[in-house]
């Protein structure tokens, strides 16, 4: 690595047991008056429960947040703030509630305070994703970076198991293509390699122990590092893939990443070696690709696309539209290679 640039995001970070009691003197330290509270229907007991803790901060609570982002519920949300005279957000759950905010944050510019529950670590990233009419656009935006970032493992000890293992690959894959982005710096690296190892350590006693405190520490911290890796580099083949099938089949957005992951790894890292040697140091292995797709069968994540629902009849259009607004990625990506690997993961074989 010769030469780099690496530009630092401006994040604020609390993380600890017990930090959930700090969020309401983290948006007072923001100087916000009137926050609403976001959630998923599933979370309204936390959002109650953030809603209480912030006492007159509290404009209420808006528990509508919805996977990949869609436009209308941006703009109920929008709609809700603007009547509740709301000056900033604060988001409680994961990936889909946290995109929410930043949504809110991108067109109006109001500050958000994130609290994660899962370990997707999109809390860490300026990239935000809106989906209309079956297409997900996504995009790079300071504005969208939460203000302060609150990590609590006491959050996460009732996640189901199953979510555990695919928010915290979802957070894997953030690192493995950091460390082949034509972005990447030795600090990204080195994040990006401790969090993949914190994450591979810490899933499967997540996923068999669930109340083990340090496991869900360990979880967390390597969510934060993954997630500050792709805030930091760009996105590549991956990323590309699953935001296509997101945006055009509504597809589980954790559950997604999951399945692609150990195949476009495969796919990548002949043509990564730095990124594949980090690879094994982390998972302690000599095929890397070979020990992610491992780690998901342990974790129990569904081998392929179609047992998400995909059809095969669905592979040509997937391809269209992956190939029509490429990324920056290691190896260059030819429609036979991308149709092979398409119906690799669709089958769920290596």
């Amino acid at each position: 690595m010769s030469s780099f640039i690496y530009d630092a995001l401006p994040m604020r970070v609390v993380f600890g047991s017990g930090s959930l009691a700090r969020v309401a003197g983290e948006v007072e330290r923001l100087g916000l008056k009137r926050v609403l509270v976001l959630s998923t229907p599933a979370r309204r007991e936390l959002a109650d429960r953030v809603a209480e803790l912030l006492g007159d901060r509290s404009a209420g609570v808006f528990d509508q947040a919805r996977m990949h982002v869609p436009v209308t519920t941006v703009d109920a949300a929008q709609a809700v703030g603007a009547e509740l005279g709301a000056d900033g957000w604060v988001a409680a759950g994961g990936g889909s509630t946290i995109g929410l905010a930043k949504a809110l944050a991108l067109r109006g510019g109001l500050p958000v305070v994130a609290v994660p529950t899962t370990y997707a670590g999109s809390e860490m990233t300026p990239i935000w994703g809106l989906t209309q009419d079956g297409r997900k656009q996504t995009g790079r935006d300071r504005a969208v970076l939460p203000r302060t970032v609150v990590y609590d493992p006491d959050l996460t000890p009732t996640l189901p198991p199953s979510v555990s293992a695919t928010s915290g690959l979802n957070a894997v894959a953030h690192a493995v293509e950091a460390l082949y982005a034509p972005d990447v710096s030795p600090v990204i690296a080195a994040m990006a390699e401790q969090g993949v190892r914190d994450l591979a350590t810490a899933l499967p006693v997540i996923v068999e122990r669930p109340g083990d405190a340090a496991a869900r520490a360990a979880g967390l911290q390597g969510a934060w590092l993954c997630g500050a890796c792709l805030g930091a580099t760009t996105m590549g083949l991956h990323h590309k893939l699953c935001h296509v099938l997101g945006g055009m089949l509504d597809l589980p957005h954790a559950e997604t990443h999951a399945v692609v992951l150990p195949h476009v790894a495969a796919y990548n890292l002949p043509a990564a070696p730095s990124a594949a040697a980090a690879l094994r140091r982390a998972l302690a292995t000599d095929d890397a690709a070979a020990a992610l797709a491992g780690l998901g069968a342990r974790l129990g994540v569904p081998a392929g696309l179609r047992d998400l629902g995909v059809g095969e009849a669905d592979l040509p259009r997937i391809a269209d539209e992956v190939l029509t607004h490429p990324y920056s990625n290691p190896r260059p990506v030819t429609r036979p290679e991308l149709e092979a690997l398409l119906h690799a993961t669709w089958e769920g074989r290596a």
